[in-house]
């Protein structure tokens, strides 16, 4: 497999935005965002472009600032851009950044008939499952980022994990998360490694995000064949 361009993943939300994205995004001048209820991500040019003399640091925040609207949350995911003093903290973690090697490193093996693909009318049942465990920014459309696989035990929602940035050559794993009776069962494992092998049929590779805090997600990661690539501080502010 060809290694793909890494720069991609420097600006994974607005490569997604500008690129497979494009029909969820919203946009103000140089301003970027994903629409209501599919996530809150929100991108801006970390340098004014050259060829536009008028995109200024000022102006590029001040298009941010129009597009979400006063007191809105704008979050900068792991962009580096830094908002003017007025804007308000809201909060910051620090994370790492994963992907999957190049050649060398075989498809994960095809998993169980139990492991299923969630719609729409999953959806109530994936806000349930992502409340009890909170693996991170999930909302009511949220599922129209891409595939989104689960486990059901009696008809309920166990476990889920889904498809959610889309930079050019790759695709970001994410919503990793197991209800905590039904942890133990390898069921996190499963599904990332089902995900990963429908990117790389499409001749793309997963990456995915992580907290640093969250040892026990790096590890089982990591078994799996994912390596760091960077280390990220994952932000967001109050429009002033």
């Amino acid at each position: 497999m060809v290694d793909r361009d890494l720069a991609a993943l420097d600006d994974p939300v607005g490569q997604s935005l500008l690129g497979h994205h494009a029909p969820l995004a919203r946009r103000y001048g140089r301003a970027l965002g994903y629409l209501p209820d599919v996530a809150t991500f929100a991108a801006v040019p970390a340098d004014p472009d050259a060829a536009a003399p008028e995109a200024t640091d000022a102006t590029v925040w001040a298009d941010l600032a129009r597009l979400l609207g006063p007191g809105e949350l704008a979050d900068l995911f792991s962009s580096p851009a830094t908002p003017p003093p007025d804007w308000e903290p809201v909060f910051e973690l620090a994370g790492r950044q994963m992907i999957w090697p190049g050649t060398g490193r075989p498809a994960p093996a095809a998993t169980g008939a139990d492991v299923v693909e969630l719609g729409a009318d999953s959806v109530p049942e994936m806000l349930d499952l992502v409340e009890r465990t909170r693996p991170g920014p999930f909302w009511k459309r949220t599922v129209e980022l891409g595939t989104y696989l689960g486990i059901r035990h009696g008809g309920t929602l166990v476990a889920m994990a889904g498809e959610r940035l889309r930079p050019p050559g790759w695709t970001e794993i994410s919503a990793v998360c197991t209800a905590p009776e039904a942890r133990g069962r390898g069921h996190a494992a499963r599904l990332v490694g089902a995900l990963a092998a429908r990117v790389l049929a499409r001749g793309e590779r997963p990456f995915l995000h992580v907290a640093e805090a969250n040892t026990a997600a790096i590890a089982l990661y990591e078994g799996l064949g994912f390596k760091t690539r960077a280390a990220v501080t994952f932000r967001g502010f109050r429009v002033p």
